[in-house]
């Protein structure tokens, strides 16, 4: 087709571009490559898959009909069948070659496409299918051999076999073996297997020394696989001696005293362990539990007992040897203990009691612990204590304590007036250090009640309203201080947050609270009476409050709004407030909005609120149509003036319209039509934009976006259905 020009028309202004329209072309099939030649395969063998491009050349839609081969030998595999092609657009397939015999081979690939005219179009292919050669494999009868556990110094052997697995004859070069201790026997020299043909061979294994070996014998031939390699485990073993503790000591010990500790031995070895001599050495050492001969298995172990007693003061040293089969034998053990003389002495925990403070005409106790912290036998005979308010219970004389025995007993301190008390109790026993003395001290403390405020008022408060204050009570004594009750009188008077029996420390307060909700108005007295362990109990709080009637009253803030100038389909928001004005709770029910494109939204109802609170909602205005608008915020509560009304008032102006009128120039008369395609950016991508097939050289769209720059191109169709490519671009910039 000929070059054409597109006129682009926006708001008064001309854009002009010229588009060209390419011919239309017939649709073709294009095969690549032009052949195929897969070579030499072996018979009965597939090749690597060969691929095929089956290429759309042409401008209209091609249809795959059939893809068919003259050689069987040749396998294709391909779509499913029938396939489309748009223009240009390409499909592969895959040809394997699998010869069944040896013998060159050709062929014909070839596409056909469409169903009705038959066109098609061919490659050729070819291949040569070749015999499989001669094998040489050498095989093992076994992959590896284990020998397992053997002793140092004996010996072993399995026997190998090996097969020539192939299809031509081996000859084997070299048999060897590495590894220590192992060795291969029944080859020498060189020797031919034909196929099929066995060599026997005996591998052997003779440990030097303990522990796991590996090898490996290797088969040097003129197989493929050559060296075949076999590998080769095995592990040397033998008996070992380990003896838990390695030492022993017995520490300090009294002379006459005796102490006994457990030996073990353990077969830390391979081989079974024999244990024939067990020799003590060292004044005041024995033995005991240990049968002779004794025998474990590796891994096994054995107990028995050692014992010290010593005669006299002083260190003594000793040794255990131990004769057995273990390549460590004979196996000392060391041996160490300290004859002590006797110690006797007597502590006291704790050393001192302090009972702190402590109410007059109460009482209280704490345990004193005696512990012997000598090496000897202690006898008590007395324990006493001294000091005014202060007595020893809980112990039963006289009692023997052995060496690092206790005993407890208890100290009470029971104080009749305030003031600072102090005493001592005292220990006499047959300890070096007797008599074992522990300080006592204590103070007589008692409680005081003080009251913050003394005396509460209300001031005026709304008949059905409540007002609350916080009480806090204090001690300032020495003591706890118990509140056991809290009686309030008076009319329209309530306590909350105490619960009784209260205990409050010396210095420390509590708090609680006390309402008034007077129900008529009038001035109103009361008490609270508190009832507690102070000496100024009880203490009186004076009440007192004045009832007055309620008002209930709401104002809005602004009292109307005005949205101003709104463009139909836009929307805008305003707020309002509203305020409790009067002296008891108001509780908002309803807010309605009236007018059109009026809204009230921003506030969960009901709502209450009380004096002086305040609460916000939005108001939105979003006009349908042009023209003067006007409604009112209707707010429902039990205020007296109720219900409150916010007027509202807009205007709503009709927004901007745009279109973009398109023409150009066909490039021939035959024409069926043409389509129009519309992107945001340019040179594309595109979208087609009319919903039918456009008759003339013209178009307007009237879907377009204010700020918004639009791309143009279009396509001629023709009276066979073919589209044309696009044409030049223009542009439209809206507003």
């Amino acid at each position: 087709m000929d070059r054409t020009r597109l006129v682009c028309q926006l708001a008064g202004l001309l854009v002009l571009g010229c588009i060209c329209f390419p011919g239309v072309a017939r649709a073709g099939a294009g095969l690549s490559p032009a052949s195929l030649n897969f070579g030499s395969v072996t018979v009965n063998t597939s090749s690597a898959a060969a691929t095929v491009m089956v290429t759309n050349n042409g401008s209209g839609n091609l249809i795959l009909d059939r893809i068919t081969c003259s050689s069987p030998d040749f396998v294709i595999t391909a779509p499913a069948l029938p396939l489309t092609l748009a223009s240009h657009q390409s499909t592969s397939i895959q040809v394997v070659f699998h010869p069944v015999s040896a013998s060159k081979f050709t062929g014909k690939l070839t596409v056909v496409t469409g169903k009705r005219s038959g066109n098609s179009s061919s490659i050729s292919v070819s291949g040569t299918g070749t015999a499989p050669a001669l094998t040489y494999l050498l095989s093992s009868s076994v992959g590896s051999v284990s020998f397992g556990n053997l002793l140092v110094g004996s010996s072993a052997s399995q026997a190998v076999t090996l097969t020539n697995a192939g299809t031509g004859s081996v000859t084997v070069s070299q048999v060897s073996a590495a590894g220590t201790g192992f060795s291969v026997s029944g080859f020498t020299g060189t020797l031919s297997l034909a196929a099929g043909q066995s060599l026997s061979l005996a591998v052997n294994f003779a440990p030097a020394s303990p522990g796991s070996v590996a090898g490996s014998v290797s088969i040097a031939s003129t197989a493929t696989n050559s060296p075949t390699v076999i590998s080769l485990s095995g592990a040397g073993v033998q008996p070992l001696l380990s003896v838990s503790p390695a030492s022993l000591s017995f520490g300090n010990l009294l002379v006459g005293a005796s102490s006994s500790q457990s030996v073990t031995i353990q077969n830390s070895g391979t081989a079974t362990l024999t244990l024939t001599q067990a020799s003590l050495s060292g004044s005041g050492y024995s033995l005991s539990g240990l049968a002779l001969p004794l025998s474990l298995a590796p891994g096994a172990s054995a107990a028995f007992n050692i014992s010290f007693s010593p005669a006299s003061a002083g260190s003594l040293a000793g040794s255990l040897s131990l004769a057995s089969n273990a390549p460590s034998s004979p196996k000392s053990i060391p041996l160490s203990g300290t004859g002590i003389a006797k110690v006797l002495t007597l502590s006291a925990s704790p050393a001192a009691l302090n009972f702190g403070n402590l109410s007059t005409g109460t009482s209280s106790s704490q345990n004193i612990t005696v512990t012997n912290t000598g090496n000897s036998a202690v006898t008590i005979s007395q324990i006493a204590a001294s000091g005014t308010g202060f007595s020893i219970s809980g112990v039963t004389l006289p009692i023997t304590l052995a060496a690092a025995q206790s005993t407890s007993f208890s100290v009470t301190c029971a104080p009749a007036s305030t003031g600072n008390l102090t005493g001592t109790v005292s220990v006499v026993s047959t300890a070096t250090n007797s008599p074992t003395t522990i300080a006592l001290s204590a103070a007589g403390v008692q409680p005081l009640l003080s009251v913050v405020p003394s005396s509460v008022s209300f001031g005026n408060v709304s008949v059905g309203v409540t007002n609350s204050q916080t009480i806090t009570l204090q001690n300032p004594g020495t003591a706890a201080l118990t509140l056991t009750q809290a009686n309030l009188s008076g009319s329209g008077y309530s306590l909350s947050g105490l619960t009784l029996p209260l205990s409050v420390a010396p210095g420390a307060s509590a708090a609680f609270n006390i309402s008034f909700a007077p129900a008529s108005a009038g001035s109103l007295a009361g008490s609270l009476s508190l009832v507690s362990n102070a000496p100024s109990s009880p203490t009186s709080v004076p009440l007192s409050g004045t009832g007055v009637a309620q008002v209930v009253t709401l104002s809005a803030n602004p009292a109307s709004l005005s949205f101003g100038s709104l463009p139909t389909g836009s929307a805008a928001s305003l707020n309002v407030t509203l305020t409790n004005t009067g002296n008891s709770t108001v509780t908002i029910s309803q807010i309605t909005a009236s007018g059109t494109g009026f809204s009230a939204t921003g506030v969960s109802l009901p709502i209450s609120l009380s004096a002086g609170q305040s609460t916000s909602f939005s108001v939105t205005c979003a006009p349908a149509s042009a023209g003067s608008l006007t409604g009112g915020v209707t707010v429902t509560s039990n205020a007296t003036n109720s219900p409150l009304v916010v007027s509202l008032s807009a205007t709503a102006t009709a927004p901007a319209t745009y279109a973009v009128n398109l023409s150009w120039t066909p490039s021939s008369s035959s024409y069926s039509g043409f389509n129009v395609y519309r992107g945001t950016v340019s040179g594309g991508p595109y979208s087609k934009i009319d919903a039918s097939l456009i008759s003339t050289p013209a178009y307007m769209d009237g879907n377009v976006t204010a700020g918004q720059t639009y791309y143009y191109v279009a396509t001629e169709v023709d009276s066979g259905g073919n589209e044309s490519a696009y044409s030049g671009e223009v542009s439209a910039v809206i507003p």
